[in-house]
């Protein structure tokens, strides 16, 4: 039988011998596609190349894809682990054709790989062709031996296919494997049946959806197919459920010999299958730079995260597991996706990570959970509300099967239809986030590549170019004509003004004509390749299309940006140098004329010492003005050639490296100073952390960098002047004055405890018993909080079997303190509960154990309003 391994290498190895290039998977992420959260197919990459915007080197590609789906039409997370096919994370096995082949090669290749060389009985495949492609039915029926009776059509629901409300889509012709003891029926087949199961899909590119609904012809008609390689190899290997294969079984073991339990039927093993789906997920998001966190990607991973440490919880598995786990994946798939070994280290710090914050969001959202019950409990209520259900679902990560279980334990019922609204307003929200402007720059890709306008960029060796003006948009409309004060976006032949991307913000200057026209271009944007808008306001005279003009870049700022962006290849480097750490990887990057910034993957803060050494490694790296140069070479080239590629970039087939030499190599498509020396000086300026396991480190080059030394220069002379000290002694100064301070500070304190203690004489007269308990509710005037507990501790001692309530001002806000003796508590009394209630009513809050709990208020004009209430409560606990 062959392993899961072998199967996708005889893949590629078919289609390497049908003359394709075999490329390497995409990251699960592109950035540089605002409509995608991850990668959900394996065209995603190649989309650019189907709307005509960027040529391909090659007319066959084939591949694996790592893809990563969480919601929407094509997945439901719900279901993955309870039916036996879907997943968060799979591979999608691809071929396409940009141009070239078309129906008969891309159904005949299908055919022939499934039947011939994987050798699957014909009589369980069945076709499936969209409602009208004539043509698709016929090469099934003439060009392959297939019973013509297992010929289908369907209409778009089934054999209509789009990326996304907009975007390339055409009709596809699905391939469905029969896995039913006795043979299915034709209406069986697209009904949803997990023992009939779609295997492949052969989509025919012919259109642009635009945002209106409409459909253009694409320029040339592409084959895009995508086989799940998870549900293949359940075929290939004789198996009903993908999780029973090879890719899956090692993973579901380790689980069951973590938790001790069977690998059976049932929630158990519906644990397990979700566990073992979600650590794919997770282990190839953060290998590809995402890391879980409060927002976008990294939120979706947080929550995948929750949802399989929620389900080892149903195992008895309390302790960080997921990235116990992590060894046998790496073990499976680490061979072919080099990536999990590369960032192993990455991937089990932030697993355990999670998994520990977890563990404290688990139960504050159960003691949650029992705040509400117990509410709806008091009112005689017996219907969990839908939006306490969301919020436990969209704040603390309870899936909605663990709050219906909760419930039904507790004899409530989930209010359901209310939690689907939320959900669904919620999915209406990110569909309208992730959609934003893509629909309408799609449409505008779409209308350039129909004309053929496209802009050649010719800003790397002359920052002024003579050109011509071939478009003009104005409020979002194409327009003829230009007039003075009018904003618009410009499209030219050519122009030497960089498009924001890859961390490198766009170039300003001005754009102008012999007959007086001034166009000031504030901002350069690219929203596909070869489209370069330049943003800005006609200041003087009036353009029109066609018109000759001069394109300027500003050049002293196109001059500071260059100097920060080589120091940020710079900074890569010496990171990567002073940390010992080659695998380091870099998270994001932004470069303008005034400062850059960094992030990388790190779970530390970095020590002033390394710091130093970072700062000191970049400045040895400027002064050995080394020469940078760019050079291409082909995408497929750089694994294993140790160039630096960044996760969120989409690259083309061929690939621009700036080589700083001796020092730095990396993928990278913007402007750079000739020589390290350019740089100039070079500054440290913070170093912070801006999520988990991200770090960001923020610095300046050149003129900037000179104007920061300088800056701190003057603190440091005025610092040194107001002490009267030369600049070499101040730390040793200054630790004298903080000694002093702290001499001081500890006087201060002990005087105020000692007059505290003193008022104790007085207080511990007032003591009055309540239901035979003796209680004290006093305020102490002015006190701050550490002697104020001093003073209610040693009124403890003297009276253990008490109730004392003190409270105290400073600066206008309250502190209450409430400690309550072992017979007050077998009565009722509970300080925790008590003292936050009270503190309430100066606008306050707080909590704590049943024996001792403190609390603050907002508002010292309520106090005497909140005592005599304290002295209510108290007296009712008593009895």
């Amino acid at each position: 039988m062959m392993t899961a391994a072998q199967i996708r290498q005889s893949f590629l190895d078919f289609f390497a011998s049908k003359d394709h290039e075999i490329v390497p998977s995409s990251p699960v992420v592109l950035p540089t596609d605002p409509t995608l959260l991850f990668a959900n197919a394996g065209m995603n990459q190649f989309k650019e190349i189907f709307l005509g915007a960027r040529k391909s080197s090659w007319k066959r590609v084939a591949n694996t894809q790592k893809c990563i789906r969480v919601s929407g039409k094509h997945n439901d997370l719900e279901e993955v682990g309870r039916d036996t096919y879907h997943h968060t994370f799979f591979e999608m096995l691809g071929n396409w054709s940009f141009g070239d082949y078309y129906k008969r090669e891309a159904i005949t290749w299908a055919w022939e790989l499934l039947t011939v060389v994987w050798k699957l009985p014909k009589n369980r495949l069945w076709a499936t062709v969209f409602t009208t492609d004539d043509e698709a039915a016929d090469i099934w029926r003439t060009c392959t031996d297939i019973d013509p009776s297992h010929i289908l059509r369907f209409g778009e629901k089934d054999n209509f296919w789009e990326m996304g409300e907009t975007g390339p889509c055409g009709p596809c012709s699905e391939i469905h494997f029969d896995l039913t003891p006795d043979g299915c029926t034709p209406d069986m087949i697209n009904a949803g049946s997990p023992l009939v199961i779609e295997i492949w899909n052969n989509v025919f590119m012919q259109y642009n959806r635009k945002s209106d609904g409409s459909l253009d012809e694409l320029p040339a008609k592409c084959v895009d197919t995508g086989m799940g390689f998870e549900r293949v190899v359940a075929v290939i290997q004789g198996k009903t459920s993908n999780y029973d294969t090879d890719v899956f079984m090692p993973l579901i073991e380790a689980v069951a010999a973590l938790s001790g339990k069977a690998y059976t039927e049932g929630e158990n093993a519906v644990a397990m299958r979700v566990i073992a789906d979600h650590l794919r997920a997770l282990s190839f998001a953060i290998a590809d730079g995402v890391m879980p966190g409060n927002e976008g990607r990294g939120y979706v991973l947080r929550r995948l995260l929750r949802r399989a440490a929620r389900y080892g919880r149903n195992l008895g598995l309390t302790k960080p597991f997921l990235c116990e786990l992590f060894p046998v994946l790496e073990k499976q798939m680490g061979g072919f996706f080099p990536e999990l070994t590369a960032r192993r280290n990455e991937i089990v710090r932030a697993l355990r990570a999670e998994e520990e914050s977890f563990a404290a969001t688990l139960d504050r959202g159960i003691a949650h959970f029992n705040e509400v019950i117990e509410k709806l409990g008091s009112a005689g209520n017996k219907l969990f509300p839908g939006s306490e259900a969301f919020k436990l679902y969209d704040t603390y990560g309870f899936p909605l099967d663990l709050t219906v279980l909760m419930a039904q334990e507790k004899g409530f019922q989930i209010d359901a239809p209310a939690f689907e609204r939320f959900m669904a307003e919620q999915r209406a929200r990110a569909r309208a986030a992730r959609k934003d402007n893509a629909a309408a720059d799609n449409d505008l890709i779409a209308h350039f590549v129909e004309q053929g306008l496209q802009t050649t960029f010719t800003g790397y060796t002359s920052l002024t170019t003579g050109t011509s003006l071939v478009a003009l948009l104005a409020d979002g409309q194409i327009v003829d004509t230009l007039a003075t004060g009018q904003t618009a976006d410009l499209l030219l032949a050519q122009t030497p003004f960089y498009a924001e991307a890859g961390g490198q913000v766009g170039d300003t200057g001005v754009i102008t004509t012999c007959q007086g026209a001034r166009f000031e271009v504030t901002d350069t944007q690219k929203p596909a390749q070869g489209i370069i808008l330049h943003r800005g306001k006609l200041v003087a005279g009036t353009l029109a299309k066609g018109a000759a003009v001069v394109a300027t870049v500003d050049e002293e700022r196109r001059a500071a940006i260059r100097r920060n962006h080589t120091a940020t290849h710079l900074l890569n480097a010496a990171l990567r140098k002073v940390l010992a750490n080659d695998s380091l990887k870099q998270a994001g990057s932004y470069v303008d004329a005034e400062r850059l910034r960094f992030d990388f993957t790190s779970f530390e803060a970095l020590t002033p010492a390394q710091l130093a050494a970072i700062e000191r490694q970049v400045t040895e790296f400027v002064i050995a003005n080394r020469a940078v140069k760019t050079y291409e070479i082909p995408l497929k080239d750089v694994p294993g050639s140790g160039i630096i590629a960044v996760f969120d970039e989409k690259y083309g087939d061929i690939v621009r490296v700036v080589e700083t030499e001796g020092i730095s190599r990396e993928l990278c498509g913007g402007t750079h100073v000739e020589r390290s020396g350019d740089i100039g000086p070079f500054r440290i300026l913070a170093e912070t952390s801006i999520a988990a396991g991200i770090r960001r480190i923020e610095a300046q080059a050149g003129l900037p960098a000179c104007d920061h030394t300088a800056h701190e220069h003057g603190i440091l002379s005025d610092l040194a002047h107001r002490l009267s000290v030369a600049p070499a002694d101040l730390p040793p100064r200054l630790e004298a004055l903080q000694q002093h301070a702290h001499q001081l500070e500890k006087e201060l304190k002990a005087l105020a405890q000692k007059n505290a203690l003193e008022k104790g004489a007085a207080l511990a007269a007032k003591f009055a018993p309540i239901g035979g308990i003796p209680v004290l509710i006093e305020s102490v005037g002015e006190l701050e909080a550490e002697p104020l507990r001093a003073l209610v501790e040693s009124l403890r001692k003297q009276t253990p079997e008490s109730v004392i309530l003190l409270a105290a001002t400073a600066e206008d806000k309250v502190t209450f303190i409430l400690n309550a003796g072992p017979a007050a508590q077998a009565k009722g009394v509970h300080a925790g509960k008590l003292v936050g209630a009270i503190a309430k009513l100066t606008g306050g809050g707080g909590g704590g154990k049943p024996d001792k709990a403190q609390a603050g208020g907002k508002d010292a004009a309520k106090l005497p309003a909140a005592l005599a209430h304290a002295r209510e409560l108290i007296a009712q606990a008593l009895g």
